[in-house]
């Protein structure tokens, strides 16, 4: 599981059988939940020069959270 230098996201974690992407936000932890949410977007998250970006982008509002 791969910890981010981040202000916004900490710490991702994704389960491809699942695809189920946990977040731990820096300022309020975790985790948070995200449903069916498809390998490359993980990755591209992983990838991002801003998590905080990305996330809005590709992430929040797109799938399903608890």
């Amino acid at each position: 599981m791969p910890h981010f230098n981040s202000t916004a996201i900490s710490r991702a974690e994704y389960n491809p059988k699942t695809r189920v992407l946990s977040l731990w936000f820096a300022d309020v932890g975790g985790p948070c939940d995200y449903y069916r949410v498809p390998l490359f977007v993980y990755e591209g998250l992983c990838r991002a020069g801003s998590k905080r970006d990305y996330f809005k982008t590709y992430i929040h509002d797109q799938y399903a959270t608890r």
